[in-house]
């Protein structure tokens, strides 16, 4: 009797969680190619920068979009390992998509300045977008692998982006120079944008570690403040 090829059925709901996932990852590339971007333009005013992070703001508006219309349905059908997966993308892309509207405010607010960079600032600056870079690169390769050192690794960058805006903050709000009011005002504006991306790419090296582990290291930072 001839033995029939029997092909292993892809289920409906494994489709549909590699799909979602997919987009996700395809989310996290784009949102680290808008991070590389403004350190681009930060450094060197590039308009291909700056018109890069513009379809990466779009992109991920467009990617949003998408996994609101499909995880519906898709977590209706799915088993309860697969559902809390779903979820995490949820999450994910929730994050992802305010770091491309943060990324795109940077490049808006330094192509609208009618000055250029100072040197300190140009220095600072460019520091935290490539700090924001490399932090979404460990939650690609992090999500990609299920690695939570990855996830630990942004946690503590974050630490980095914080005391760069501080020292921005500190030098401009010091300053007494009447005339550069405007310039300062626009530069805390766009440092505070960034260390709020750096932000949400903490939120996702916390929810990287709720889906491998189960468990939220956000409460346990708060419980950790809180006791002490």
């Amino acid at each position: 009797m001839p033995v029939k090829n029997l092909k292993p059925k892809v289920s409906k709901e494994s489709s549909s969680t590699r799909e979602l996932t997919g987009l996700i990852q395809q989310a996290c590339l784009v949102a680290k190619d808008a991070a590389f971007n403004t350190r681009e333009f930060v450094a060197n005013a590039s308009k291909m920068a700056f018109l890069t992070v513009k379809e990466c703001e779009k992109e991920l508006d467009r990617i949003e979009r998408k996994v609101d219309e499909k995880i519906t349905a898709a977590i209706t059908e799915v088993t309860e390992p697969e559902a809390r997966e779903l979820l995490a993308c949820l999450k994910f892309i929730i994050d992802l998509e305010r770091i491309g509207d943060l990324t795109w405010t940077v490049t808006k607010r330094l192509h609208s300045a009618s000055v250029d960079l100072l040197k300190e600032d140009s220095r600072d600056l460019s520091q935290m977008a490539e700090t924001l870079e490399k932090m979404l690169d460990r939650i690609y390769r992090g999500f990609m692998d299920r690695d939570v050192n990855a996830a630990s690794w942004v946690l503590q960058a974050d630490s980095a982006m914080n005391q760069t805006c501080r020292a921005v903050f500190h030098r401009h709000l010091e300053s007494t120079d009447r005339r550069g009011r405007d310039y300062s005002t626009n530069l805390l504006f766009v440092a505070q944008a960034l260390e709020r991306a750096g932000d949400h790419t903490k939120n996702l090296a916390e929810e990287l570690f709720h889906l491998v582990e189960g468990r939220s290291v956000r409460h346990e930072v708060k419980r950790h403040n809180r006791d002490n």
